[in-house]
């Protein structure tokens, strides 16, 4: 888990990711997900960059099957978008910064 991201659970996903009103990237991830491993770093430097204006979060699916069932999480990683509590933007798969940075911008 990098320095500048957020963990979420099942149990504080309301919380922290549908009732922010900050724009929230969800890291659907896994400890033994290779793809996940290379994305983290990315996904810290964009929440440094960023911090103002969207929370990073992390949500390990092995640990919280509950919210990963709910979002249909079938592959990993899995990045989604939330913006008032909706999931508007989704990528699956390792993905560079600059795709990253679009999807963010995108959704702003």
């Amino acid at each position: 888990m990098g320095a500048n991201t957020t963990a979420v659970t099942d149990q504080n996903w309301n919380t922290e990711v549908l009732g922010s009103d900050k724009l929230v990237l969800v890291d659907f991830w896994a400890e033994w997900c290779g793809p996940c491993r290379k994305v983290a770093p990315i996904l810290d430097e964009i929440a440094a960059e960023l911090g103002d204006k969207i929370t990073i979060a992390k949500l390990n699916v092995d640990e919280n099957p509950n919210t990963a069932r709910d979002y249909g999480v079938m592959s990993i990683p899995m990045l989604t978008i939330f913006k008032d509590g909706q999931a508007v933007q989704t990528a699956i798969g390792l993905r560079p910064k600059s795709e990253i940075m679009k999807l963010i911008n995108a959704a702003l």
